[in-house]
């Protein structure tokens, strides 16, 4: 490991408020479709980012937004106060930060680490041991909000760590949330995330179900809609991403279902809380169903559709699948 460099923290002695005015050297690793908007945010905000991703595409998303584009990890981390990631899946971001090249072996110990990532339980706590171990402060800090949250600035990030360390995270959060919420310890922003994913995708299916069934008890879509989204029915994914086209502006649906979340990330979140479920002895039968739900339309090939594209396999319009035969009614 090559000899970390020692630096003051940013306006050390600065309160929140104070802080949070300072212009503040950012790592980001991680620029695509949540990790760039969000790393613009804090561009918009006043920070300096330097930021890596090995897609060249969203590199120069990135720079066109003010981001500092870099040809390495090591490059993004030099001299930073924060390092934020914001990577797919467990596996990247141990890499990321546990490889020779990465994150640990550059960065500055009296640098704030923040992983951003939906990642599995497991893997969280491998990073909080290892960062520790080497005398870094690290925190868990997932997000909700998809990406017109992370493009509007407004995501809610759960954070879990060491109290210090989650009090000078929020600080560095601040300008791409609209809620910052501790969640206690190491792990806990992730365990948040999982349970709340989980309960997303089945509030998801429960609407699509719903949805089809009020059309063919021919009821109009819209007042449909309006009565659901007024009662006891009433979920975030009824009223952000309702599943039939022009009914909520912000759905996918009305888009040929171009992804706000794809199916892809759907599936691997809900099996995050399913593998976090069997290590508990925790029953998710429904979670369970919801997951064959997101498995057959990655069989279909729409593992890169928004997630709420499961309507059509309660209304059977998608080709390529097959509709489990239906039990009779007693």
């Amino acid at each position: 490991m090559v000899p970390r460099r020692t630096r003051s923290p940013l306006s050390a002695t600065a309160g929140p408020k104070q802080r949070s005015l300072t212009m503040a050297e950012v790592g980001w690793i991680g620029l695509g479709n949540m990790g760039g908007p969000m790393a613009a945010n804090l561009v918009k905000a006043g920070h300096n980012v330097r930021g890596f991703d090995l897609s060249p595409r969203a590199v120069a998303a990135a720079e066109a937004a003010g981001v500092q584009a870099v040809a390495s990890i090591a490059e993004a981390v030099a001299g930073a106060d924060v390092v934020f990631t914001m990577l797919p899946k467990g596996e990247h971001s141990r890499a990321v930060y546990l490889e020779p090249d990465g994150i640990l072996a550059h960065a500055s110990m009296d640098t704030l680490l923040i992983d951003s990532s939906t990642i599995d339980i497991e893997s969280a706590q491998a990073l909080h041991d290892a960062a520790a171990a080497e005398r870094f402060r690290f925190v868990d800090a997932p997000v909700s909000g998809g990406m017109s949250g992370a493009q509007a600035g407004t995501l809610t990030f759960m954070v879990g760590g060491a109290e210090d360390a989650v009090a000078d995270a929020a600080v560095f959060i601040e300008p791409m949330a609209g809620n910052v919420i501790p969640t206690g310890g190491p792990t806990t922003g992730q365990a948040a995330k999982i349970c709340n994913n989980l309960m997303l995708f089945i509030n998801l299916a429960a609407t699509a179900e719903g949805a089809v069934l009020a059309d063919r008890l021919g009821l109009d879509k819209q007042v449909f809609w309006d009565i659901a989204s007024v009662s006891s029915g009433d979920s975030w994914a009824l009223r952000t991403w309702y599943p039939v086209p022009g009914v909520v502006e912000t759905a996918a649906s009305n888009n040929d279902f171009e992804p706000t979340f794809t199916t892809e990330l759907a599936n691997k979140d809900i099996n995050l809380a399913i593998a976090a479920a069997r290590d508990t002895g925790t029953p998710l039968e429904i979670g369970e169903h919801v997951q064959q739900l997101f498995a057959r339309l990655i069989d279909a090939g729409q593992a890169g559709k928004d997630c709420s594209m499961i309507v059509k396999l309660v209304d059977g319009s998608l080709q390529g699948t097959t509709t489990p035969a239906q039990v009779p009614a007693p």
